[in-house]
Formats: structure tokens, C-alpha cells, sequence
């Protein structure tokens, strides 16, 4: 599920799941990652379940039909339908309850209708697998219950993305965010991501410092798709793993120059 719907329950706040068939059983939080925006929860003592099975959301093509379950308003079992109306769509969010906390998906963009109380809830595909997990909605106003309601924007984590940073949280209970050690300037409006002018904006014997990246310069592109803001290369960064190698594109001094990071994990 989101982070952002068990995390009220972070501070020693009760956890209850509520399955299709009416029961409701007590849960606890297995691990929680406020920058993916995920979260493993463990339910004990239910039976007969059958688990959904995942899908692979590299395959996942614009225009497919997709399915996506939740509560939205707090109506229960509720299904609503759409296609995949986008990919890799660069998406932050803060996090509720967590000021501070801020979000970095690159999602899978859908027009199926979600609401408040989708979240952590699957998008399926027209086999019935998961590709994804709907987190966040654009929308241009609120309903009278002060809630923002659905325009045919809505975000789900590629499930892809979802495995791995569950498979961490099971695993290890904490999950290794990917960096490339610069400092990036959001204060300045530029059609790019700015690295910081202050010598220490690009952490010595790090992966930008490696690769030849220096204070001042302006990140335009990464695997050659471009990158507008700041949000953009910390969502494109984020899409990755430690370990991973990132191809560059960055102006310096008028010029363009390319460059190969091998990202690594953050303290």
C-alpha cells in the first residue's frame, strides 16, 4: 500500500485491514519508505486468500485497458476502468501527515476515475494482473467534503518499482535511495536541473564528481528523455537503483556535454 495511508498509524496509532468479504483484522507495519511512498503491511490470522499476481509494468503500452480496486470516499469494492493514458510521467507529492516528506514517482498515468481512498490500491490490467499501485490525483477542485475529486489525471508507482522497494522493506526494513552526490538549486528557474555554484555542491569522489560533472552545471536530459526541473532528475534518479548507470546530458558554459553516473546509495 501508500505510506501516506498507514503512516497516521507511524506514531503507535491503531492499523486495521478490512478484506472484500466484510472481516476486519488488526495489522502491523512491516516497513514504510516516505520517498517512494510505499509501505508493507502484515495481516495475521486470515485464510483462504488469493493473492493477485504482478505483472511487469515495462510492457505496459499507452493505451492499454486497465482496471484499478479501492474505497474511494469510503465506498468499499468500488471498480473503475480506463487506459493507460501515459508513462513515465515525472510526479511529486507530499506526503500526508508527514510535513516535509515529499514523493518521487515516475507513474504510470491513467484516466481511470480515482478519488481520495484509492490509494494503495492495485491497477490491474485487462489479464488481471498488477502493474500498479494508485497514489496520487491531480484535480482542480474540492468536493463538499472538502476532498478533491477525480478529472481523468490519476498516478499509480509502476509495480515494478513497487516489488523492489517491498522486497527492501521485507528484507532490510529500510530502502537504499539512489543518488549521484550533487546539491541541486531549486531556487533558480531554469529549463533543467541546476547543480548547486558552491564547490562543495558535488560531493568529492562521488558520481557526479567521477563522471566529471562540476558546480553550475545544468542537467538537461537523463537516458536522453528530458529533465525540466529539479523534481524531474531526483524522479528520474529515483526510477533506478544503486548500482544502476545513468547516461547524462548537461550544459556548461553554453556547451553540451554527456556523462555516465553509476548511481549509488545515500547515507
Amino acid at each position: 500500500t501508500n505510506n501516506h495511508v498507514v503512516a497516521p498509524a507511524a506514531g503507535g496509532g491503531a492499523l486495521s485491514v478490512t478484506f472484500s468479504g466484510g472481516q476486519t483484522l488488526r495489522a502491523e507495519v512491516v516497513g514504510r519508505d516516505a520517498g517512494y511512498d510505499l509501505a508493507v503491511v502484515r495481516v495475521r490470522g486470515v485464510k483462504n486468500l488469493t493473492p493477485l499476481a504482478l505483472g511487469d509494468s515495462e510492457g505496459v503500452r499507452v493505451g492499454d485497458p486497465v482496471v484499478a480496486l479501492g474505497s474511494p470516499f469510503d465506498l468499499p469494492n468500488t471498480v473503475t476502468a480506463g487506459i493507460i493514458s501515459a508513462k513515465e510521467r515525472p510526479v511529486t507529492a507530499a506526503g500526508e501527515g508527514e510535513q516535509g516528506d515529499i514523493s518521487y514517482v515516475d507513474a504510470l498515468q491513467t484516466d481511470a476515475p480515482l478519488n481520495p481512498g484509492n490509494s494503495g490500491g492495485p491497477l490491474l490490467d485487462a489479464t488481471g494482473h498488477v502493474i500498479g499501485v494508485n497514489s496520487a490525483i491531480r484535480s482542480s477542485g474540492g468536493s463538499d467534503e472538502g476532498q478533491a475529486g477525480s478529472v481523468g489525471l490519476g498516478f499509480a508507482i509502476p509495480v515494478n518499482q513497487a516489488r523492489w522497494v517491498a522486497g527492501e522493506l521485507l528484507a532490510h526494513g529500510r530502502v537504499a535511495h539512489p543518488v549521484i552526490g550533487v546539491a541541486l538549486d531549486s531556487r533558480e528557474d531554469r529549463n533543467g536541473a541546476l547543480i548547486g555554484g558552491d564547490k562543495d555542491a558535488v560531493t568529492p569522489g562521488g558520481p557526479a564528481d567521477r563522471a566529471g560533472l562540476a558546480p553550475g552545471d545544468l542537467v538537461t536530459a537523463a537516458d536522453d528523455r528530458p529533465v525540466t526541473s529539479t523534481e524531474d532528475l531526483i524522479v528520474r534518479i529515483r526510477a533506478h537503483r544503486p548500482g544502476d548507470r545513468l547516461r547524462l546530458t548537461y550544459v556548461r558554459e553554453g556547451k553540451e556535454h554527456h556523462a555516465t553516473v553509476t548511481l549509488e546509495a545515500a547515507d
